[in-house]
């Protein structure tokens, strides 16, 4: 979805959550927009989806799980990686 960062977060989205790096033109969209970007802890999606309340999809449900959801949650356990300050936890 990093082709659509641009995009989204122009159109008001401020927070994605994904598993893993964002390409360069991705982060460069978080920090224009002021964004972050989540990610949510490996191998425990089953644990982590008791999280959330309610969800629908605002966009591209052709694309299944890539499409764009809005979710209500409670007490999701996610790690900011990337923020608009350009801090970036897989620049380790």
């Amino acid at each position: 979805m990093d082709m659509y960062s641009q995009t989204m977060h122009s159109l008001g989205v401020i927070a994605t959550i994904g598993k893993g790096p964002r390409s360069n033109k991705a982060i460069e969209s978080v920090k224009k927009n002021k964004a972050t970007y989540f990610v949510a802890t490996g191998g425990v999606g089953a644990l982590i989806s008791k999280k959330v309340v309610s969800s629908s999809v605002v966009a591209f449900g052709e694309f299944g799980a890539e499409a764009i959801y809005k979710l209500e949650v409670k007490d999701l356990p996610l790690v900011v990686a990337i923020d608009s300050s350009g801090a970036n936890v897989f620049d380790r």
